[in-house]
C-alpha cells in the first residue's frame, strides 16, 4: 500500500506529469499484458504491473473527477468521442483488483473490484448505453436471508426465475462473442489512426459493452466467493474457540440409595477382594497346585515309576529272553501294521 500510495505521488508530482489519455493508455496496456499472458499470476513481475496498471487508472480517475467529463443530466450523444473511453476507468479498475493474489486481503479485494463494476454498471445505466439490470448491493443482498430465516424456512427456488436468469446469460453471452468480434475487425483500423471518428466512436462504444458483459458475470461470480470467504471466517473464528468447556471432576459416588444402606448392606455388591492375583499365585505355587502343574503327585507314585525303569534296564542287561522276545515281537507287528491300526472306534 505505501509503494502504491509513493508510486501515486511520484506520477502527479514528477516534472512531467502524464496526460490523461496517456495514464489511461498504459494502464489498458497492462491490463492486456497481464491478461493474455501464460505466466503464473502469482508471479511478482506480473504483481508489480498489476500494482503500476491500478496506480495509473487511480490517478486518471481522480483526473477525470477533477475534470467532470461526465454528467447525470446529459445524454450519450452529448460525451465527446475522445470522452468515451474513461468511461472504461472503472472496470479496468476492478479487472486488475480481481488479479491481485494477496490471500490475507482476498475478501477486501473483492469487495473493492465489486464497488468498480459497480460504479461502472451505474454511469453505463445512466446513459442508457445497453439494457440490463443492475446487481444489488452488498447490502440488500445480505439483508435478504435475514429476513427469510426470521420468517421461517427458505422459500423453494423459483423456477420460473432460475430459468429467466439462464436466458439472460446465454444472450449475454451471445452478445458478448458478436461485439468482440466486430472489435477484432475495427481495431486494426482504430490503431493505426485511419478510422473515421465514427469508427472510433463505435470502437469505444463496442469495448463499453463488452464491459457490460463481463461486469455483470464478474459481480455475481463476486457475490459467490464473497459469501464462501465470509463462512471461512466464521468457521476459523469457530474453530479458534474451545469446542467443549472443561467439566469439573466427578466426585466418588456409592451404588446404594444412601450412605446408611451402605454401612448396613455393605457396598452393594457380593463381596470384595481379599487377596490380589499374586498373592493367589504364590500361594498355589507353593502347594504344587498350579494349573499348568496338574495334580499334585505323592512320593510313593515317584517311588514306583523309579523301581519300573530300574528293572526294564536290567532285564536289558541281563537279555532276558522273555523280553527280548517281546520287543522282537513288538518290532515285528509294526513291519505289518501301520501306526493306528484297529483304532478305528467312532470314526464314522
Amino acid at each position: 500500500m505505501a509503494a502504491a500510495e509513493s508510486t501515486t505521488m511520484s506520477l502527479m508530482q514528477s516534472e512531467e506529469p502524464l496526460k490523461l489519455s496517456d495514464l489511461l493508455d498504459r494502464g489498458w496496456k497492462l491490463f492486456e499484458e497481464v491478461d493474455t499472458t501464460n505466466e503464473p499470476i502469482a508471479a511478482t513481475h506480473i504483481q508489480v504491473k498489476i500494482k503500476r496498471g491500478i496506480t495509473q487508472l487511480e490517478v486518471a480517475t481522480r483526473m477525470v473527477a477533477q475534470l467532470d467529463l461526465f454528467s447525470r443530466n446529459e445524454d450519450l450523444e452529448e460525451v465527446a468521442t475522445t470522452d468515451l473511453k474513461y468511461l472504461l476507468l472503472p472496470a479496468f479498475l476492478g479487472a486488475l483488483t480481481m488479479k491481485q493474489v494477496n490471500l490475507a486481503k482476498r475478501l477486501d479485494h473483492v469487495q473493492i473490484a465489486r464497488c468498480y463494476f459497480l460504479d461502472f454498471l451505474k454511469r453505463c445505466k445512466e446513459y442508457n448505453i445497453s439494457k440490463f439490470e443492475l446487481p444489488k448491493t452488498i447490502e440488500n443482498s445480505a439483508d435478504i436471508p435475514e429476513e427469510e430465516s426470521a420468517n421461517g424456512p427458505p422459500k423453494p427456488p423459483d423456477l420460473i426465475a432460475m430459468a429467466t436468469v439462464r436466458a439472460a446469460k446465454i444472450e449475454r453471452y451471445k452478445q458478448r462473442k458478436d461485439t468482440e468480434a466486430k472489435l477484432s475487425e475495427i481495431k486494426a483500423a482504430v490503431d493505426s489512426g485511419q478510422a473515421d471518428d465514427e469508427i472510433v466512436r463505435n470502437f469505444y462504444l463496442l469495448n463499453v459493452r463488452k464491459w457490460i458483459a463481463v461486469s455483470l458475470e464478474e459481480i455475481e461470480s463476486i457475490d459467490q466467493e464473497i459469501e464462501i470467504l465470509t463462512k471461512m471466517d466464521v468457521l476459523k473464528q469457530s474453530s479458534a474457540e474451545p469446542l467443549h468447556s472443561k467439566r469439573p471432576p466427578m466426585k466418588p459416588f456409592i451404588l446404594t440409595k444412601d450412605a446408611v444402606q451402605a454401612r448396613v448392606f455393605g457396598a452393594g455388591y457380593p463381596s470384595l477382594p481379599t487377596m490380589s492375583v499374586d498373592d493367589w499365585y504364590e500361594q498355589h505355587r507353593k502347594k504344587n497346585a498350579l494349573p499348568d502343574q496338574g495334580i499334585p503327585r505323592s512320593a510313593e507314585d515317584f517311588d514306583a515309576e523309579e523301581r519300573e525303569q530300574e528293572e526294564k534296564e536290567k532285564r536289558v542287561e541281563n537279555d532276558d529272553e522273555e523280553a527280548l522276545q517281546k520287543a522282537r515281537d513288538w518290532d515285528n507287528w509294526k513291519d505289518t501294521h501301520r501306526r493306528g491300526y484297529g483304532n478305528r472306534k467312532n470314526m464314522g
